[in-house]
């Protein structure tokens, strides 16, 4: 969540990414870029959920997530995983999960590193599903923003919707996914609506 924008935004950007995943069967599932826990809390309270892992840069973040779940039954019962590490780089432990999620967390990668990132989650952790949600940077005005100005300022971009989408397709061109795009809060007729979805899906797990 970022300063500009409503609290309950980010929680139905929460509620979203945890619905789509429980909807595609998944029982095992990554959160890439999880910060302090905010989905994993959600997926933790489902039993569908035998296996959750949170993959996290920044070792602050990770620290208070472990504060924020170890207190609940399943991060008790052992189906929680923290693991301090970079989603662009490669995990050969984590591939094979049904499911997985990176909710509001590309838009801090550089442009540069995109790439990276692409090869190390779609080509290298293959979830047959993945949530991705990133804000829509067209509808910054709304929230008072000038040109150029981006609701956080640790966000290395903030993509319009013509350009995720471009983005988005590509990323499941060279990967063999497909991809469908939505959205999330308030919608303006022009701008559309504040925050953006991408699901990515595969049919079935390739022979290895």
């Amino acid at each position: 969540m970022t300063e500009h924008e409503d609290p309950d935004l980010h929680q139905a950007r929460l509620k979203r990414a945890a619905s789509l995943i429980r909807r595609s069967g998944a029982r095992r599932v990554l959160d890439l870029g999880c910060g302090s826990g905010g989905l994993l809390q959600y997926l933790l309270r489902d039993a569908q959920f035998e296996r959750v892992v949170g993959l996290e840069l920044s070792g602050e973040l990770l620290a208070q997530a472990k504060l924020r779940l170890s207190a609940l039954p399943a991060a008790r019962a052992g189906r929680l995983e923290l693991i301090c590490g970079s989603y662009a780089e490669a995990h050969p432990a984590l591939v094979g999960f049904e499911a997985a999620a990176m909710v509001e967390t590309i838009e801090h990668v550089p442009p540069e590193a995109l790439s990276r990132v692409e090869r190390a989650v779609f080509a290298g952790l293959r979830p047959r599903l993945l949530v991705m949600t990133t804000p829509n940077g067209e509808y910054n005005p709304l929230y008072g923003l000038a040109r150029g100005e981006f609701r956080d300022p640790d966000h290395k971009f903030e993509w319009g919707r013509a350009r995720f989408r471009d983005w988005g397709q590509g990323v499941a061109r060279r990967n063999g996914y497909r991809v469908r795009f939505s959205g999330i809060g308030e919608l303006d007729p022009h701008l559309g609506q504040p925050t953006q979805v991408a699901l990515f899906t595969r049919d079935s797990p390739e022979a290895e």
